[in-house]
């Protein structure tokens, strides 16, 4: 017997294909390509009786080493409120924990600023005991850290 056991981070967004390919860039992951026999998802959508304008409200991006959790970005009718941080978050590492000091800030700094021009804006920075991250907030809002 075979045990299959994976992750999937669900997110709710006002745009998930915006949002998805936001995060593949981010994540170095793919947006995930439709079913087997399927030229597109709006093929995919109609052979399962999909109404035409449920499509689009669903995206994924995968690990394309299959080691990372897919990332599915589900349309929700509401925004995220800027006031409240999130109960949960995404870290992006830029390297493994041997890489410390001047060199692990200038990969840090490499990412974000590869996130920013891509529509994240940075929140703020943690100087602390744990180490050096920098918090971003995503195309909408949610906040993740790049460390």
């Amino acid at each position: 017997l075979t045990v299959y056991f994976k992750i999937q981070v669900v997110i709710d967004a006002a745009e998930p294909a915006k949002l998805a390919e936001f995060w593949a860039l981010a994540l170095d992951y793919v947006l995930e390509p439709p079913p087997h026999g399927f030229e597109t998802w709006e093929d995919f959508g109609r052979s399962i009786g999909m109404p035409e304008e449920k499509f689009g409200d669903q995206a994924a991006v995968i690990d394309p080493a299959d080691e990372g959790p897919r990332l599915f970005f589900q349309r929700v009718p509401e925004r995220k409120t800027s006031a409240a941080k999130n109960r949960v978050h995404l870290d992006v590492r830029v390297a493994d924990r041997e890489v410390q000091g001047e060199e692990r800030k200038q990969l840090m700094s490499e990412k974000v600023e590869q996130l920013v021009e891509a529509g994240a804006s940075v929140a703020w920075v943690n100087e602390n005991v744990g180490g050096h991250s920098i918090v971003l907030r995503d195309p909408e809002g949610n906040e993740f850290c790049v460390a």
